[in-house]
């Protein structure tokens, strides 16, 4: 074992990581546009044939953004933060090097097989799970192939004390795994059927309204576990990192840890208010909606006080800004997120352009800001050189500002 005061970390992983994050970054919000005109201007759904329409590049657009984008920005991070926060180099294990490795490769080849059959129209036609079985199982595998890391890193850290981010890492691991297990267990109708239809046609194992109950506990939380869990421990890492200065509530860190733990799983009923959902149902998750600003806020105002008096840290840094605008649209969009939640509202804004500015306002505004600072952060670490121009930073911050606003 190498002396902890001279460990050397190995970012290989992470460098293929963020890539990827770069690459399906692009990829996402590109398509994104691309519908985005084609809702404004319907001709344009004709422009490629079956291939080029909105029915094909809408689900393109939403897993290229979460399981592309969103993922390798949570894996990249993984990778880098985890070694320097347990005093541990990946390249001490040679099995755990080999896991990563393994990951890495088997997610990008997964990710690519996902958008060949999203284009070609497999799909399970269900909200952020519409990718078929045999996807499905690879992402179980690749699942499996990280939670071997994280808790392989852990069990050979020199550093005793789990510092905060890491038990949101933690998180993100059990919960997506909870979660994406039960939403999409599947039938296989060729197996069921003695060798009939479509290799690659399923049917979902829950029927109705039990179908549509277990999609939106695993839909919201999705968010929870993937929007929200992971990005926050990029904050808690990043943040005191690049300010110089210490959390400013530990002690409300893991309050608000707990409280999201505890509250997000039962808020997503909100998402089957006025449906065939049982009352009681829909009214829980209403509350717990509300409830769920409590520990949001906990997280970001433990940022934003993080910064009190270095304020003109923020001026002067373009990646401090990212960080603390970032922590801000986490703020507007969970309190936005339980008025819509509210039965009353919810009668007026279901299905108009607020919902989807919300979504927005989250996934551009909180998650967007806080990858590409991450980026940014380990940028000149990972490849030990200076970032090209911290004007051209300076000069997107502003853009994507305007933007999600």
């Amino acid at each position: 074992m190498q002396n902890s005061s001279i460990i050397e970390y190995d970012y290989s992983i992470t460098k293929a990581f963020t890539f990827a994050t770069i690459l399906f970054g692009v990829m996402g919000m590109t398509i994104g546009v691309i519908i985005a005109f084609q809702m404004a201007f319907p001709e344009l759904n004709n422009l490629a044939g079956e291939y080029g329409n909105f029915v094909r590049l809408r689900p393109l657009h939403t897993n290229s953004v979460i399981f592309g984008f969103t993922l390798s920005g949570i894996f990249a991070t993984w990778y880098y933060a985890a070694q320097r926060v347990l005093k541990v180099s990946l390249k001490e294990s040679p099995f755990l090097m080999g896991v990563a490795k393994l990951h890495f490769a088997l997610y990008f080849i997964t990710i690519l097989l996902a958008v060949v059959t999203l284009l070609m129209g497999y799909t399970s036609s269900k909200e952020y799970a519409e990718f078929e079985w045999p996807i499905d199982i690879a992402i179980v595998i690749i699942w499996v192939l990280w939670g071997v890391s994280i808790f392989g890193l852990i069990g050979i850290r020199r550093e005793k004390s789990m510092y905060i981010s890491v038990w949101y890492y933690i998180a993100t691991f059990l919960g997506v795994a909870m979660l994406y297990l039960f939403n999409n267990m599947e039938i296989p109708t060729y197996f069921a059927s003695g060798g009939h239809g479509d290799l690659m046609h399923s049917v979902s194992a829950y029927a109705g309204t039990n179908d549509a109950l277990v999609q939106w506990w695993y839909g919201h939380n999705a968010v929870a576990f993937g929007f929200t869990v992971p990005i926050v421990a990029m904050i808690y890492y990043f943040l005191p990192k690049e300010s110089g200065q210490a959390i400013y509530s530990y002690k409300l860190s893991l309050l608000s840890f707990l409280g999201l733990m505890f509250v997000y799983l039962w808020a997503g009923g909100h998402h089957l208010l006025y449906s065939t959902v049982p009352d009681w149902i829909q009214t829980m998750g209403s509350i717990f909606s509300i409830v769920l600003i409590l520990p949001s806020w906990g997280s970001a105002i433990n940022m934003l006080l993080t910064m009190k008096g270095e304020w003109q840290q923020v001026a002067a840094s373009p990646l401090i800004k990212f960080m603390v605008l970032g922590s801000t649209f986490y703020m507007f969009s969970t309190l936005e997120g339980p008025i819509q939640a509210l039965k009353s509202v919810n009668a007026i804004a279901h299905f108009t352009d607020w919902i989807v500015g919300h979504v927005h306002d989250g996934v551009l505004g909180w998650v967007g800001f806080m990858i590409m600072a991450a980026l940014y952060h380990m940028a000149p670490r990972v490849f030990k050189r200076e970032i090209y121009s911290k004007s051209l930073m300076a000069t997107q911050f502003w853009i994507q500002t305007l933007g999600v606003v």
